[in-house]
Formats: C-alpha cells, sequence, structure tokens
C-alpha cells in the first residue's frame, strides 16, 4: 500500500514537472514571438531616422549654398617724379583740373601790458574797371580813388586794366586802403571814380566798384581805427599771424576736401592761402586784450583723378592697356609746382581765378592697382564646375590669383544665383 502511494506520488510529481515544463516553454516562445516585432520595429525606425536626417541635410545644402571667391588683383609699384600738364578745358594732351575757392577767418585773443596811440588805415578790395578803349591801361601804385562816401582810398599795387572785348569792359582786382587812418573809412561796398583822370575823357569810362564777390570781404572796407590801442611788438605779432596762418590754412583744406566730389582729388601741396597783414583788424578791449583776426582765402587746383592716373599709367607702364585701374591714397602723393610760372610767380598776389594753364610735378613711391569688374566674374561663375574654375580665371589677365571655397563642401558646381557667389578683392587699404 504504501509503495503505490510511493509511486502514485512520484507519477503527480513528474506530471507536474511535465506540466510546468511544458508551460515554461509556451510562456518563452510567448515572449520571443512578442520580442520579434519589437526588434524590427526599432530597427526600422533608425533606418527612417537615418535617411531623414540625411535628406534634411542635403535640403539645408541646398538652401545654403553659397560660394565665396577671393580675388588677388594686379598689382605694380612705381616710384614717380613725373612732370605733367594740366587745363581747364582739358584737352586730350593735358589732365583737366579746376580751382575750388574756400575763405574763413581765424583769431586769437592776446594779454598784453601796455597802450599806444595808433593809426590804423581801413582797407578793402575793388574791381577797376576799362571802357574807354580795348588798349590796356597802367595805374601806378597808390592811384587815388573818390569813394561815393567822398572819401579818398589808395590802390595797393601797380596794375593793368585790360582793354574792353567785344564792348564788355576789363576789368582787374586790386587792393586799396583809406588815404587817412580812422574809423570814418570804414564803410560798405563803394563805387568810385580815378581821381586822376578828372577833366579827361577817360574819368567816365574809368571806374571802380567793391568786390563783392571777394567772400573773404564780401565788399567791405575795414580795420580803420585811430586812437588808444592795447600794443604787441612786431615779433610777437608775427608770431601770431604766422600762428594764425598755419591754423586757418588747415581749417580751409579741411572744408575744401570735405566739398570736392569722389572722383577728383586735392592735393595737400596743391593749395595756396592768400592772407594779408593788413586783414588782421585788431580789435581792443578794456581788459587790455587784443583779438586779432586774419582773413584768408584759400584756392586749391582739384583734378579728375580717373584721368590723372590714365595718364600717369600711359607714361609708366610700357604694357598698359587702358583697363581700369586706381592709386591707393593718390592725394598723399607730393605735389609742386615750379617757380616763375606764368599768372603764379607771387602766389601771395596771384589771381588763381584766371590760370588756364598750369604745369606742375608729382613725386613718391606708390603702386598702380588693376579694377575687377566683380559683377562680370560673378555672371561668369554661375553655375559652373568646381574644375573650371581655373579655366574661368584665364579670361582675367589683370587678376594674379584667387581663391575658391564652397558651402557644404562636397559641392562639385558653383551656385546658379548672383546673391549666392559672394567677391572678395583684396584691394590695397
Amino acid at each position: 500500500m504504501q509503495k503505490n502511494l510511493l509511486q502514485d506520488m512520484v507519477k503527480i510529481k513528474y506530471k507536474r514537472e511535465r506540466t510546468d515544463s511544458a508551460l515554461g516553454a509556451v510562456q518563452t516562445g510567448s515572449k520571443a514571438l512578442k520580442n520579434q516585432p519589437k526588434s524590427r520595429t526599432r530597427y526600422t525606425l533608425w533606418l527612417v531616422a537615418i535617411i531623414s536626417v540625411i535628406f534634411f541635410l542635403f535640403a539645408l545644402s541646398y538652401l545654403f549654398f553659397k560660394a565665396e571667391v577671393a580675388v588677388n588683383p594686379k598689382m605694380k609699384d612705381i616710384v614717380l617724379n613725373e612732370n605733367l600738364s594740366a587745363s581747364k578745358n582739358g584737352s586730350a594732351e593735358t589732365i583737366p583740373f579746376d580751382l575750388i575757392v574756400i575763405s574763413g577767418e581765424e583769431n586769437k585773443i592776446i594779454q598784453t601790458t601796455e597802450e599806444r596811440d595808433i593809426s590804423e588805415k581801413a582797407r578793402g578790395v575793388v574791381l577797376i574797371y576799362n571802357a574807354f578803349s580795348s588798349v590796356a591801361q597802367r595805374l601806378d601804385i597808390d592811384t587815388r580813388l573818390l569813394g561815393s562816401n567822398n572819401k579818398i582810398y589808395k590802390t595797393e599795387k601797380q596794375v593793368f586794366v585790360p582793354g574792353m572785348k567785344n564792348n564788355i569792359p576789363g576789368s582787374i582786382e586790386v587792393g586799396i586802403y583809406g588815404a587817412e587812418g580812422g574809423e570814418e573809412y570804414n564803410s560798405g561796398p563803394l563805387d568810385f571814380t580815378i581821381v586822376g583822370f578828372k577833366g579827361t575823357p577817360k574819368y567816365s569810362k574809368f571806374y571802380a566798384r567793391s568786390n563783392i564777390e571777394d567772400t573773404a570781404t564780401t565788399g567791405k572796407i575795414e580795420g580803420g581805427f585811430k586812437g588808444k590801442f592795447p600794443f604787441i611788438s612786431d615779433k610777437e605779432k608775427t608770431s601770431v599771424i604766422n600762428e594764425l596762418n598755419t591754423i586757418l590754412q588747415a581749417k580751409l583744406f579741411k572744408k575744401a576736401t570735405n566739398q570736392i566730389p569722389s572722383g577728383l582729388v586735392l592735393f595737400k601741396d596743391a593749395i595756396f592761402l592768400n592772407t594779408d597783414s593788413n586783414d588782421i583788424n585788431p580789435v581792443s578791449s578794456k581788459d587790455k586784450t587784443l583779438s586779432i583776426k586774419l582773413k584768408g582765402t584759400l584756392y586749391g587746383f582739384i583734378f579728375d583723378k580717373e584721368k590723372l592716373i590714365k595718364k600717369i599709367a600711359e607714361n609708366n607702364i610700357k604694357e598698359y592697356d587702358g583697363s581700369p585701374i586706381f592709386i591707393p591714397n593718390i592725394q598723399n602723393l607730393i605735389f609742386s609746382m615750379p617757380n616763375g610760372q606764368a599768372g603764379l610767380s607771387d602766389k601771395k598776389n596771384a589771381s588763381f581765378r584766371n590760370v588756364e594753364n598750369i604745369n606742375f610735378n608729382l613725386s613718391g613711391a606708390t603702386k598702380i592697382v588693376w579694377k575687377l569688374d566683380e559683377d562680370k566674374l560673378r555672371t561668369d561663375l554661375l553655375g559652373k564646375s568646381k574644375k573650371d574654375f581655373s579655366q574661368i580665371l584665364l579670361q582675367y589677365p589683370n587678376v594674379v590669383s584667387a581663391d575658391l571655397v564652397l558651402s557644404p563642401f562636397w559641392k562639385i558646381s558653383l551656385p546658379d544665383k548672383a546673391k549666392d557667389i559672394k567677391v572678395i578683392v583684396n584691394y590695397p587699404k
């Protein structure tokens, strides 16, 4: 009995083990079946993600496709010592020039230690006209002029008044001063007759008028004074005048350079400041200070930059073919004019407005740089293969070298839109 009971227990246990084993196998298989789709789904998602990223990168590459071209232009170093000619008409053989005229004033207050009785004569500028004949008329220094204020004035220098042309009176500019010192000679614009011609046919045909077009004086006659005045020595006065002259010239030169168009050039040595020590117009005050005012007119020769540079290139580069060029900082070249040039031998009293032709010299070390037509190069590169870049550059003999950078780097052709190609020319500063 016990034996059978034991066998039955063993059989029952065995059956349970088989049942548990079968159940475990079924569960394991079920898990395997469940895990298999999850793995495949994961791999599929990764594959889709990778493809999407690649597609996105390619899309971005087209969206941000660009090219940058850095160009080194042709340059030639030269040392200039060039004699040139220029004329207001700008004929084929000469360079055109024009004249810039700017007037101004500068003043300085000086503390003095003493006063003296002084007499200063009023001064101004007039135009003397010849409506008498076509023959020039000489007028000596100190020619007396009677003003419409019934005061006598005298000319500062000898002049030759040009004759009439086509019934138009000839004229010349000259400075005048009061016959005596005193404020009563100060005046606004006046009309004048020539005292020495009174009683002759010339009296009504020669006349003078204040030059209201002179921007330094605007026709005024001023500076006359008589009485107690703060005193400074001639040495100190000369020092102040020189200081004011330097300041005024620099001030007017800066003003002139700010006014001229970009296509013209004004050399710092091509300017002349006309001042007169008689224009100082000292003004006293109660505290023994002296205000010294210096007036002047700056004349500057301005040149057509493009034609000037072309002339320099033709004279200094044998193989120059007329291509567009420029000279960096051309205004820094040294400008000079020979002494004794007609109409300009006396720079202080020269009538620059009447100058039609000039000779001058330009000197200094500089370089000539060839310009690049950036738009043309950009157009020639549109849609071209990267390997054709060097061949395209051969069409530009004024380009020494160039570097091409494509973005993204794997691109093998250039963009087909001009806005996506950036051209940088390494011009010297």
